[in-house]
């Protein structure tokens, strides 16, 4: 028998373990076999990994592709270029775009664009407003991943429901048996303090994190772990930024709440100290907290209490980030920077430096994501029969980000520019077709497809 790829001589990695000189071989975009690479069929390519490790395709649950509508910060063919050169082989994208994803039209319409544009799979979440809880039974007919609620003001100003719309939702979406996101900071602290600090005339960088206080995020985490404890409705809380959020999320798991909850590198890497170096470059929102909170988050990703890491990729122009003047007027400046390509080697970074094992982010960048989503094991495992999805790492390789400029988003503001690392994808696979290698981007637009969710 010859299939159309083998990798051989890696280390594969897995949640389960590591197993050194081993392979995979891969047939019609699917896993046959895996073993020792000397088991392995003959094959049309082979790939020798000379000892690089081999993990299930990372999976990235949380960018802005920012198509439709917004595409002159990026769009689908950009943002799949940046994951394909990352590392990562499934992304989804976020709802808050022009128009928003509020109805089945838009949702198809994004996922045609994705079908024409994508170089990895995708697929993309459907918001809830107060004006479409009625179509949440289309917009999951229509194939959406999950749905998100903006409880606080972002970027796109989508405006929150009522505490009762919410509960409504919770309702409809229990019926699909899909999970509920959201953007976890109250709408009325931030709103209120944002006014005070405005007013005071407060318009550094590190005032607009402070007006968004872990107060914010923290509420709204119990609140809506409360509401769905009542509606029977799993949760997903997205980009977990602090100690005290992590605790409320660990408290709401303790009770027997399907809760999940992510968080994204730049928390786990950076501190609040980071927006008096660079000021409205690294501006996000939720924002990045003080060293205590930090560090507690770290406690609670150690314990296993976030289940996920996703990026919240989102690229904004230069001009939009105040770029020529990053300690500028932060109310002038837009929250949110590009992820994709700085996010595995981040994660290794810490792999490196002891702060978690191999095993452990695999689990939490491929293996989760995958399962909180509802779209293993035919993501996130390396098992016969499933999508031949895999991100081949260098976990030794030393490098910095000298220059933001060679990232392949199409706009590239990043506060990890200047940050060193220790380790990075150099292959990505998605469903057996070779897509990155050896720093270019190899695939086609379109060769990603969307993912199908029951």
């Amino acid at each position: 028998m010859t299939v159309d790829l083998v990798v051989k001589h890696a280390t594969v990695v897995t949640p389960d373990g590591k197993v050194p000189d081993a392979g995979i071989a891969i047939d019609d975009g699917t896993i046959v076999s895996l073993g020792r690479s000397g088991q392995l069929p003959d094959a049309e390519r082979t790939i020798d990994a000379n000892g690089s490790v081999v993990v299930p395709g990372v999976i990235d649950t949380h960018i802005h592709n920012r198509e439709p509508g917004l595409e002159y910060k990026g769009d689908w063919e950009s943002a799949t270029r940046a994951a394909a050169a990352g590392g990562v082989t499934t992304v989804v994208g976020m709802p808050n775009t022009d128009p928003v994803i509020d109805r089945p039209e838009a949702l198809e319409l994004k996922f045609e664009r994705g079908e024409a544009a994508a170089h990895v799979d995708f697929q993309s979440y459907a918001v809830v407003t107060s004006e479409n809880v009625d179509r949440i039974p289309a917009l999951d007919a229509a194939g959406a991943l999950g749905f998100k609620i903006f409880l606080g003001s972002t970027v796109g100003d989508v405006p929150a429901p009522t505490d009762g719309e919410i509960l409504d939702a919770m309702t409809a979406i229990r019926e699909t048996g899909k999970r509920l996101g959201f953007h976890e900071e109250n709408g009325e602290i931030i709103d209120h303090y944002e006014r005070q600090y405005r007013a005071a005339g407060k318009n550094r960088p590190i005032d607009h994190a402070h007006s968004r206080p872990v107060l914010a995020e923290r509420e709204a985490v119990e609140r809506m772990i409360t509401f769905a404890s009542d509606r029977d409705v799993p949760i997903h809380m997205f980009h977990v930024s602090s100690g005290d959020a992590a605790d409320a999320v660990a408290r709401g798991k303790e009770r027997g709440v399907d809760v999940t909850a992510e968080t994204a590198p730049h928390y786990l890497w950076f501190t609040e100290s980071v927006l008096e170096e660079k000021g409205n470059v690294a501006r996000v929102q939720p924002p990045i907290r003080s060293t205590d909170q930090h560090e507690r988050l770290w406690e609670q990703f150690s314990a296993g209490v976030i289940d996920c890491i996703a990026t919240d990729h989102a690229p904004h122009t230069d001009e939009e980030k105040l770029v020529d003047d990053p300690f500028g007027d932060t109310w002038a400046a837009i929250s949110g920077f590009v992820g994709l390509e700085t996010q595995v080697p981040a994660m290794l970074t810490f792999v490196d430096e002891g702060r978690l094992e191999l095993e452990e982010w695999v689990y939490h960048h491929s293996t989760r994501p995958a399962q909180v989503w509802g779209m293993y094991p035919q993501k996130g495992s390396l098992r016969i029969g499933t999508d031949a999805d895999l991100t081949i790492v260098d976990t030794d390789e030393a490098w910095t980000l000298e220059d933001r400029h060679a990232l392949h988003s199409k706009n590239t503001v990043t506060p990890f520019e200047g940050e060193s690392f220790v380790g990075r994808a150099h292959t990505t696979i998605v469903r057996g077709q070779v897509v990155y290698e050896d720093g270019r981007v190899t695939g086609e637009p379109g060769d990603g497809t969307r993912v199908d969710v029951d």
